[in-house]
């Protein structure tokens, strides 16, 4: 994989993915940005968000579950000193469907948590401690 990141001016910068995607990015506005652009580390959330999504609806997709809707909500607390590394990471999965079996949901996060997630893997033996849990909404 590969990455570029191209300073644009004061505290802001695009970042271009191998694939061809852009993203601008941009420092907060107590540091001069004009809050146009997504913080980097608001980024690496939503990477961590999209990764374990990513394998939970896979997951779900291959048990024939009736998913209509998940929503992943990631929370997460920073270390108060520089570098304010993130120190805790929880995951939340709300999962919409009919018929949802809710073993296969909480096998679907646990495989994503401890086999399959690139990002919360990783963060987690970086010393972040990633949480994860779920909740089915029935739909008729």
């Amino acid at each position: 994989m590969k990455a570029t990141v191209r300073w644009v001016d004061k505290v802001k910068f695009l970042g271009e993915s191998g694939s061809g995607h852009s993203v601008l990015m941009e420092g907060p506005e107590s540091s001069g940005g004009d809050n146009v652009g997504i913080r980097p580390m608001e980024m690496l959330l939503i990477g961590v968000g999209g990764c374990s999504s990513y394998d939970v609806m896979s997951i779900l997709q291959k048990a024939r579950q009736k998913v209509s809707d998940c929503v992943t909500q990631v929370t997460a607390q920073r270390a108060d000193a520089v570098p304010a590394v993130f120190e805790a990471i929880h995951l939340h999965f709300r999962i919409t469907g009919k018929d949802i079996n809710p073993k296969h949901v909480e096998k679907a996060v646990m495989l994503s948590a401890e086999k399959y997630c690139s990002a919360t893997i990783m963060l987690g033996k970086g010393g972040v401690q990633i949480t994860h849990d779920f909740e089915i909404v029935a739909e008729d």
